[in-house]
C-alpha cells in the first residue's frame, strides 16, 4: 500500500483515499498514521467510512456511504475545516446529499465493478449527466472507472474520477496516463 501511494503520488495524485474494508479499527489506524507520516502535507488523504480514524490520523477529509454515519454526524466529529466527502446511487440520495454540508459528492457505480461485494445498481454516463444536472457540488465519478472510459465520464459531468482496479497493477505508469489522458 505504501509503495503505491508513493507511486500515485510521484504521478501527480493530489488526492488519496485509505479504503480498508477488513481490517480492524488498530490496524487501520496504524497504516493511516503511517500513510500520513509517509505522504507529508503534499497529498490530502481521506478516511473511507472512518471519522473517529481520519481525525486521529490527521488526515483531511472523510469519506462515507449510504449506510455510514449521516453527514451531519461526520461534519461534527470532523469539524468545518476538513472536507467531507458522501457516495451516492441515485438521484434522491444526491439530491438529500447536496442539502448537507458535503464538500463534494460522488456518484456511482457508473460502470460495472469488482472492488465492492454488492454493488449498487450501475448508474451509467447517463447517470451522471443526471446527477450534475442536480447538484453544483464538486462530483466524483466512482465504480468502473478505467483509462479506457475516463474521458467520456468527464465529458458527461464529473469533475474528478475515483479509481482502484485500473491503478493496481502499475500505480505510477497508469496514473500517468491517466493524467494524459483527462488534461
Amino acid at each position: 500500500m505504501f509503495a503505491a501511494a508513493e507511486e500515485l503520488i510521484s504521478a501527480g495524485c493530489a488526492v488519496l483515499q485509505y479504503r480498508n474494508k477488513s481490517g480492524d479499527a488498530r490496524e487501520m489506524l496504524q497504516h493511516a498514521r503511517e500513510l500520513k507520516r509517509r505522504v507529508g502535507p503534499s497529498v490530502k488523504l481521506i478516511m473511507n467510512d472512518r471519522a473517529d480514524l481520519g481525525l486521529a490520523a490527521g488526515f483531511n477529509g472523510v469519506h462515507v456511504g449510504q449506510d455510514d454515519l449521516s453527514p451531519e454526524s461526520v461534519r461534527g466529529i470532523i469539524g468545518p475545516d476538513r472536507w467531507l466527502g458522501v457516495s451516492t446511487h441515485n438521484p434522491g440520495q444526491l439530491l438529500e446529499a447536496d442539502l448537507t454540508s458535503a464538500d463534494y459528492l460522488a456518484i456511482g457505480p457508473v460502470f460495472a465493478t469488482s472492488s465492492k461485494e454488492k454493488p449498487d445498481p450501475v448508474v451509467g454516463l447517463e447517470g451522471v449527466r443526471r446527477a450534475r444536472a442536480l447538484t453544483r457540488k464538486p462530483l466524483v465519478a466512482i465504480g468502473g472507472i478505467t483509462r479506457a472510459n475516463a474521458a467520456s465520464v468527464i465529458e458527461a459531468g464529473a469533475d474528478s474520477v475515483a479509481v482502484i482496479s485500473d491503478l493496481i497493477r502499475e500505480p505510477r505508469k497508469s496514473a500517468e496516463e491517466f493524467f494524459r489522458i483527462l488534461r
